[in-house]
């Protein structure tokens, strides 16, 4: 008899790939900021925060956003100006993420109208 197959990231092990990526992906914030960058790539930290409704303080967002980085789902780039300025986009890796997003927006709509 065959062993269940296992999902691993991060040094953790998962049953099925559903539980990694909701695991991944999970929180209040993720997704939001994902279907952001996937609307608009290169977005400044203020404008992100800026286009996230319903209150995301300053602190969730950098926690949220580290996450999602070293999950290589963003990429930050710090530009050497002054005031500094840095953006966030989606790396190839998390541009995989669109149709699901996508899919995601299409159900939040027909939900909404059931």
């Amino acid at each position: 008899m065959g062993g269940m197959a296992t999902y691993e990231i991060g040094g953790r092990a998962y049953e099925c790939p559903v539980q990694l990526a909701a695991e991944t992906l999970g929180g209040k914030w993720k997704l939001h900021i994902a279907w952001h960058l996937a609307q608009e790539p290169d977005l400044r930290f203020s404008e992100l925060r800026r286009r996230i409704l319903g209150g995301i303080s300053e602190k969730m967002l950098i926690t949220s956003l580290k996450d999602l980085e070293a999950d290589g789902l963003i990429t930050r780039t710090a530009f050497p100006e002054v005031p500094p300025r840095v953006s966030y986009a989606l790396t190839p890796t998390g541009q995989e993420l669109v149709p699901v997003l996508a899919a995601m927006s299409a159900f939040g709509k027909h939900y909404q109208h059931s």
